[in-house]
Order: C-alpha cells, then sequence, then structure tokens
C-alpha cells in the first residue's frame, strides 16, 4: 500500500519553495528592512509550509484542518508584506511578479488539501 508523504502535497510544496525565495530576497535588504517587514514576511511565509507539515502529522481530521486553516491565514499575510514591499520599493517588479504568482496558487491547493482530508478520513 503506497502512504502519502509530505512531498506529495503541492500546497507543501508551493510554501515551501516560496519561504525559500522570501528568505534569499530579504538576505539583500538593509538591516532596518530585514529586522522590520523581512522578518515577519519570512515568518509568514514560513508558516505556510510549516502548518501544512505540522498538520499532516497530527492525526485526528480536525487537527489536520486546522493546521492547514492556519496555512491559508499565513498566505493572506505573506499577500500583505508583499505588498508593503513593493510599495516600499524593496523589492523589483519582476520579484514581485513571481512571488505574487506563487502566492495565488497556494489557496486553491491549500482548500484542495482540505478537502481531500475531510472526505478521505472519518474522524
Amino acid at each position: 500500500m503506497n502512504y502519502l508523504k509530505i512531498n506529495d502535497i503541492e500546497a507543501y510544496n508551493i510554501g515551501f519553495t516560496f519561504s525559500n525565495k522570501v528568505w534569499d530576497i530579504v538576505l539583500a535588504w538593509s538591516y532596518l528592512a530585514q529586522k522590520t517587514i523581512g522578518a515577519q514576511f519570512i515568518d509568514a511565509a514560513d508558516s505556510i509550509s510549516a502548518n501544512i507539515a505540522e498538520g499532516f502529522g497530527r492525526y485526528h481530521k480536525k487537527d489536520k484542518i486546522k493546521f492547514y486553516h492556519y496555512s491559508r491565514g499565513s498566505v493572506l499575510e505573506s499577500v500583505d508584506w508583499l505588498e508593503k514591499s513593493k510599495v516600499r520599493n524593496l523589492i523589483t517588479l519582476e520579484q514581485y511578479i513571481v512571488l505574487r504568482n506563487e502566492l495565488e496558487k497556494l489557496p486553491k491547493s491549500i482548500n484542495s488539501l482540505i478537502k481531500y482530508t475531510d472526505q478521505q478520513l472519518k474522524e
């Protein structure tokens, strides 16, 4: 029997890749930008895949789904930090487009994960 692995989850992979892109971009910022926006942007971005991983590791369906909802909230927080980064000229237009495209994939992917979990697990 084949079991689902964390790396089989699309939302996890997108979130993980996104957070590493954010990390690489923020490393090039000034100290002030890193300390204020950068640290919070990294925390929000890291939280996307981290909450999916934590939910995946939970036994009960409600626990799993709760963490997937947290992940979805972190996506919206990341959108806010991305927009602030753009407005404050911390990122290039190209970086903005790449990150925005990744973020736009995540809600649908996380919602699919929630639906799959709800349908496949009993409790």
